[in-house]
C-alpha cells in the first residue's frame, strides 16, 4: 500500500513540476478563472440601467411630468425629450434610438377623472428582443406604480382600487450577479478539468512521453491517479475561489447546505477529469483533443447549461440533450445552494445524474487506458 501510494504521489509530483514549467497550463489554470469571475461578475450586468428613452409629451399637465418624473427617478431610464413629432419618426426611420414614449393630449384628464382610460404609447426597436422585453416591463412596472400614487392623491371619485403587491423569493432585487457568478463553476470546470486535462494527457502520447512511464514499474491506475490529482486540486482551488468571490466581493448569500456544496464539487470535477483522459486516450492528439474538449466540455457550460439561455424556453429537442451533460445539473445545484436552503433531499435528482455521470466517465475512461496501455506494451 505505502509503494502504490507513493508511486501516485511521484508521478503527481511530476505533472505538478509539468505544469509550473508550461506557462499556458499554469495560466489558463489559475488566470482564466480569476478573468471569468471578474468578467462575469463586474462587466456582465443583465439589468438595465440608464437606458436611453426618447419622451414625446403631448399632454403637457402635472400629470404627464409627475409621471415622467417617475420614471427618470427610477434609475432605469434616461429620458430624452422629443418636441416635435416629425424629429421623432425621422430618429425611428434611421434606427437612431431603441425606443419612444409617447404621451398622448388628454392625460391628465383621464388620470383626474379616475376613468381608468389614461394611457401611454411605447414604440421599441424590436431588433434587441431581450432589451424590448426588458424595457416594457421596466415600463409597466412603473406605470403600476404611478397608478396606485395617482389614485391615492389625484382621484376624489374614491373609488376602489386592486394594489398588487410582488415578492421575489430567494433574489428579491433580481439582482442579475446572482444568478451567473454562482454559476460560474460549472464554466470553469467545463475549462479548466476537460480542456486541461485532455490537452495534457494527449500531449504526452503525442510527444512519446507516456511510452517512457511504461518502462517504469508503475501500474495504469497508479499513472491515471497521479496525472489527475494536480488538475483536481488546480479545479478545486477554482470553486474555492469562485465561492470566496461570490461571498466576500459580490456579497451573495449561502444559504445551502456547504458540506453537500462541497461533495458535489468533488464528484462534478471527478467526472469532468476522467471524461478529459477519456478524450485524450481516443484521441492521443492535442488538436483532435482541443476540439472534441472544446465540444463536449466548453459549449455545454455556457449553452445546454442554462447559464445564460433559460432551459425552459428551448424546443423539446435540446431539453432533452441537456439533460445528458453533467453541466445542467451541476448548474442546478450551484445556483440551489447558493440562493435557497437546498440540500441533499431538495436537490437529490440532480446529485444522481451528477454522480451517475462521474461513475460512468471513470469506469470507461481507466478501461479504455488500460486497454490501451497493455496493446502499447
Amino acid at each position: 500500500m505505502k509503494l502504490f501510494i507513493r508511486r501516485i504521489l511521484s508521478i503527481s509530483m511530476k505533472e505538478y513540476k509539468h505544469i509550473l514549467r508550461d506557462p499556458f497550463t499554469f495560466a489558463a489554470a489559475v488566470g482564466i478563472p480569476v478573468l471569468f469571475v471578474i468578467f462575469f461578475g463586474f462587466i456582465i450586468d443583465l439589468d438595465y440601467k440608464g437606458v436611453s428613452v426618447n419622451v414625446r409629451d403631448n399632454d403637457q399637465t402635472e400629470s404627464s411630468r409627475r409621471f415622467l418624473q417617475m420614471t427618470a427617478s427610477s434609475g432605469y431610464f434616461n429620458l430624452i425629450p422629443v418636441h416635435q413629432q416629425s424629429q421623432a419618426d425621422k430618429k425611428l426611420n434611421e434606427n437612431d434610438m431603441s425606443s419612444i414614449m409617447i404621451i398622448p393630449k388628454g392625460f391628465g384628464k383621464e388620470i383626474k377623472n379616475g376613468s381608468g382610460k389614461a394611457q401611454i404609447q411605447l414604440i421599441i426597436d424590436g431588433t434587441d428582443n431581450a432589451k424590448a422585453g426588458i424595457i416594457n416591463s421596466y415600463i409597466s412596472l412603473i406605470a403600476d406604480k404611478a397608478s396606485n400614487v395617482f389614485s391615492k392623491n389625484e382621484d376624489n371619485s374614491q373609488k376602489p382600487y386592486l394594489n398588487v403587491k410582488t415578492r421575489f423569493l430567494f433574489n428579491p432585487e433580481l439582482n442579475s450577479r446572482w444568478f451567473i457568478v454562482p454559476g460560474l463553476g460549472t464554466v470553469i470546470i467545463g475549462l479548466i478539468a476537460i480542456l486541461l486535462t485532455a490537452l495534457t494527457v494527449a500531449k504526452e502520447w503525442e510527444n512519446g512521453s507516456m511510452e517512457l512511464l511504461l518502462a517504469t514499474p508503475v501500474s495504469a491506475a497508479e499513472i491515471v491517479l497521479g496525472k489527475l490529482i494536480p488538475y483536481f486540486v488546480l479545479a478545486f482551488f477554482d470553486i474555492l475561489l469562485i465561492f470566496i468571490f461570490s461571498l466576500l466581493v459580490f456579497d451573495i448569500p449561502f444559504r445551502g447546505s456547504f458540506s453537500f456544496y462541497i461533495l458535489s464539487c468533488i464528484i462534478y470535477i471527478a467526472g469532468a477529469l476522467a471524461l478529459g483522459l477519456l478524450v485524450s486516450v481516443i484521441t492521443r492528439k492535442q488538436e483532435q483533443a482541443t476540439q472534441i474538449a472544446f465540444a463536449v466540455g466548453v459549449l455545454p457550460s455556457f449553452i445546454l447549461s442554462g447559464f445564460i439561455f433559460p432551459i425552459e424556453n428551448m424546443p423539446l429537442f435540446f431539453r432533452i440533450l441537456t439533460a445528458v451533460f453533467p453541466q445542467r445539473w451541476f448548474m442546478q445545484i450551484s445556483r440551489s445552494v447558493f440562493l435557497s436552503d437546498s440540500g441533499f433531499t431538495e436537490l437529490m435528482i440532480p446529485f444522481f445524474f451528477i454522480t451517475c455521470f462521474a461513475a460512468l466517465m471513470i469506469f470507461v475512461s481507466i478501461k479504455k487506458f488500460k486497454k490501451d496501455l497493455e496493446v502499447t506494451q
